[in-house]
């Protein structure tokens, strides 16, 4: 993540009463986080579609315009790009445009395309490599079971909200824990694998946990924070603090919780939606510890549960799991007590028109995962599943 400074800073208009919703009870006030988005693509070859290794071409042809905003993953099939923080979804939008476009142009002039999805659609045609970086080279072998014979790279979608302390970035953890799930089911694009329809929406949950840490994050305060940190590494658990991979975790280098439960999209409408709802959220959980309210302690089987039903059915062909009460609710229906939630932190930043209209514009034609599929069924292809994924991105 680019190294420029976040700060939940409240702006204009930003302190406003919030009505009683579902998953909590009327808090005095809101606020206006900044934000910002992290997005790994994939770097498939022109003419097989297949995934390849070009990403230091990639980078080098864009880095003249992009500087830091791009950076290498940890296969060479990967590029991931950054955003600096802003407090305007629109501007985030542009930037993430601009991104985009720049990323497509250099995959161009290496012969491949770009391309947002959470797993590879068709098989390497060659074992990937591994990004040559020392501490890249460290974690491939002491996990190697986890880098499964350098053939499966994922791609995640990343964004982290403004916070002013460690402190906080974990009580903001700790309160968006039962929304989480959701977010998985908004974001989930990634049905195929290498060749294989999974039956899942996001079969990079499933391949992604095979590192260590992937997963909710635990119930902590900074204390105990800092005690695990410290035996996760010194146990040899973890490579590193940076290896920390919960689905939300404070940042190592900027003062920020980052929440990386989400896939990569094709589609930059769902990430301003996801971006957009997560900032409406925090806006709305911030002030609560101010206020001296507790988070909701949730029981971690039943959290571990709503997480794998949103990675299994996404936003269609089954219900979710409500972690907090237990019920199995359609996944639209927790979407939909998610947006009025948080409702008052999306009036403060301005984005209650562009969230409902995304909303509705996602509810007709589907996620990511249900598009990767209808692009399969209309001849039978994957190579159309990844021309539809590398248009949508370009169409940015």
């Amino acid at each position: 993540m680019s190294l420029a400074v976040y700060t939940s800073a409240p702006r204009h208009g930003s302190r406003t009463p919030a009505p009683f919703g579902p998953g909590g009870t009327c808090s005095a006030a809101v606020t206006v986080p900044t934000m910002g988005v992290e997005e790994e693509f994939l770097l498939v070859d022109r003419r097989s579609r297949a995934p390849v290794g070009r990403a230091a071409g990639v980078i080098a042809a864009a880095s003249g315009r992009l500087g830091p905003l791009v950076q290498p993953e940890f296969f060479t099939a990967q590029v991931e790009s950054c955003t600096s923080p802003t407090s305007s979804t629109a501007v985030l939008r542009a930037e993430l445009a601009w991104l985009r476009a720049e990323l497509v142009r250099a995959a161009q002039e290496q012969d491949c395309l770009l391309i947002g999805t959470g797993t590879p659609v068709i098989p390497p045609e060659h074992p990937l490599t591994i990004t040559p970086d020392e501490r890249y080279r460290r974690m491939a072998v002491r996990f190697a079971s986890a880098v499964a014979g350098c053939d499966q790279p994922v791609c995640g979608c990343h964004v982290h909200i403004g916070v002013s302390s460690r402190a906080q970035a974990l009580d903001l953890a700790n309160r968006l824990r039962p929304w989480l799930p959701t977010l998985q089911a908004l974001s989930a694009n990634s049905p195929f694998d290498r060749g294989r329809d999974t039956g899942h929406a996001s079969w990079r949950a499933v391949e992604h946990a095979r590192w260590p840490t992937v997963g909710p994050a635990p119930f902590l305060d900074e204390a105990s924070y800092e005690r695990m940190a410290h035996d996760l590494v010194q146990c040899g658990a973890l490579l590193d603090r940076r290896m920390i991979y919960w689905y939300a975790r404070p940042s190592e280098h900027v003062p920020t919780l980052e929440i990386r439960v989400a896939d990569v999209n094709a589609r930059l409408d769902t990430v301003v939606l996801l971006a957009a709802l997560l900032r409406g959220l925090a806006g709305v959980l911030l002030p609560e510890r101010d206020e001296g309210r507790p988070p909701p302690f949730l029981e971690c089987g039943r959290l571990r549960e709503a997480h794998r039903l949103a990675a299994l059915h996404g936003l269609r062909g089954g219900d979710g799991l409500d972690p907090v009460g237990g019920a199995h609710l359609p996944a639209w229906e927790m979407l939909d007590r998610l947006r009025e939630r948080a409702g008052p932190g999306l009036a403060a930043a301005g984005d209650l028109r562009v969230v409902d209209t995304l909303l509705d514009r996602l509810r007709t034609e589907g996620g990511g995962a249900a598009r990767q599929r209808a692009a399969r069924d209309r001849r039978g292809r994957l190579t159309d599943v990844v021309d539809s994924l590398a248009m949508t991105t370009a169409a940015a």
